[in-house]
């Protein structure tokens, strides 16, 4: 007799993140006391505006940088994340080359490929350990119609200069052991990391610099030369806006960036014979290659983690400050557990959360500084911030110095901003697109060839 899974509910949710429960509390850090005077505002505690003040206090140390944060550090999606540090970005082949030129492009890709190696670098020098394990990205593809796709995908990456390569079934199932897994793209060079362990670990390593971090204080709008907060003003000749999905917060900015919800669940620990039975001895970071992809990881501590989308957008930027997902995307995670690793059914869901990230109306991550006002941000990583942030940081504070530096030309920096239509437009744009792309997935577990029902979605998408 088959045994049941065990009963699923109730399950930790929410408390921002298991990664954040599982370091436990962190030393608390005050609002600020208005008006503040420095030379560098930089508003927003996560792996952007931290790398952009470390960048900061080792080139200039005579710089006063001030970092406001609306609740703690690593509230947003530095501490939410699936822990995927691939060297990619967010971009549109198509639109980039509409605006730049090959040898750009590829210089994007070098050098968004160097920051696996930078944060491991620094992370290493300043004794920061957040659990980082060099390993091989793999998208699998569980249909033929995956497959053609994925196939796709790989000559593009090719074309641009990515390393990258494709396995068949057997040579991924040596690896790990997926039901139905036809074969596989491997990224190499990525790394598998505790994401709210690194970021309070850079919180900590920029304070060591002569950084201030004020929690609890909300920006509210920027101008100028100042920020408003709730507790009153900052006052600073160079402003960094670091504030990814919660842009939308700020006057002026509601249709800058759209954020996008995600959500997560991660088991108990699992015995070794459930081990045994997946595989997965590399730790690679894992993805399949459905059209509403999913993201895992496996834990040091054996725990695999699932993430994907649940509700994708809420209406007129409504954000879920408690990360609590729905019991509804709960199950959805729990559905593609099971399919992915069976061994695993009858494991425990320790936690479960969300959370957002931010999309420019291009999908395509850039970095700004207008030279006159002073005021620079980074953002719209669509998911892939945790090595694109490292980039994004060194770029602004070149650009925050006043340099001309080989990162200050990479074609993201300064790219035309196209505005997110407004409501009910983008809702019913984005929900529809979700739907269409749901409805592919569904025929492509039936025939053979990538269903047109995701070409509608992209058509959506990039219209």
């Amino acid at each position: 007799m088959t045994q049941k899974p065990p009963q699923i509910w109730p399950i930790t949710t929410g408390e921002t993140s298991f990664w954040h429960r599982q370091i436990g509390a962190q030393p608390p850090r005050a609002p600020i006391v208005a008006p503040v005077h420095t030379d560098v505002c930089i508003i927003g505690a996560g792996f952007t505006g931290l790398w952009a003040a470390y960048y900061l206090a080792r080139a200039a140390p005579a710089l006063k940088i001030t970092v406001i944060e609306a609740k703690h550090v690593g509230f947003g999606a530095s501490g939410r994340n699936g822990g995927w540090m691939t060297g990619g970005f967010a971009w549109a082949h198509d639109r980039y080359l509409a605006t730049s030129d090959a040898e750009s492009l590829r210089a994007m890709v070098r050098a968004m490929t160097g920051t696996v190696d930078e944060i491991i670098s620094v992370t290493k020098s300043a004794g920061i350990d957040a659990n980082i394990r060099r390993t091989d990205e793999l998208l699998v593809a569980t249909n033929p119609a995956q497959l053609l796709r994925l196939g796709a995908e790989h000559q593009i990456r090719s074309h641009w200069g990515e390393d990258v390569q494709m396995i068949g079934a057997a040579a991924l199932a040596a690896r790990i052991r997926i039901p139905s897994a036809q074969g596989a793209m491997v990224v190499p060079h990525v790394a598998r990391i505790q994401p709210a362990k690194l970021v309070q670990g850079l919180a900590r390593l920029v304070e060591s610099l002569g950084v201030q971090i004020y929690q609890n204080t909300p920006a509210t709008a920027l101008h100028p030369g100042r920020v408003e907060t709730s507790h009153g003003p900052v006052f600073a000749r160079t402003i960094l806006r670091a504030t990814e999905a919660f842009t939308s917060r700020l006057a002026g900015h509601q249709r800058d960036i759209l954020p996008l919800n995600s959500a997560q669940i991660i088991t108990a620990p699992l015995p070794d014979q459930v081990w045994d039975k997946i595989g997965w001895q590399g730790y690679e970071i894992l993805g399949d290659f459905a059209n509403a992809y999913c993201y895992c990881q496996r834990t040091d501590d054996g725990r695999i983690a699932v993430g994907g989308r649940g509700i994708p957008y809420r209406y007129n930027n409504r954000l879920d400050d408690n990360g609590t997902p729905d019991d509804e995307t709960i199950r959805r995670l729990i559905t593609i557990l099971h399919s992915h690793f069976p061994a695993a059914a009858h494991a425990p869901i320790d936690h479960a959360w969300c959370g957002t990230l931010g999309v420019p109306r291009d999908w395509c991550a850039r970095v700004d500084f207008d030279a006159k006002t002073r005021i620079g941000s980074a953002g719209g990583y669509v998911g892939v911030g945790v090595s694109t942030s490292n980039l994004a940081g060194r770029t602004l504070a070149d650009l925050a110095l006043d340099r001309t530096t080989a990162l200050t030309r990479l074609p993201w920096v300064n790219r035309p901003l196209r505005k997110w239509e407004p409501e009910p437009l983008r809702w019913l744009g984005l929900r529809g697109m979700y739907k269409l792309l749901n409805a592919a997935d569904r025929a492509e577990t039936k025939g053979a060839n990538p269903s047109a029902l995701a070409t509608l979605g992209a058509w959506i998408k990039n219209s």
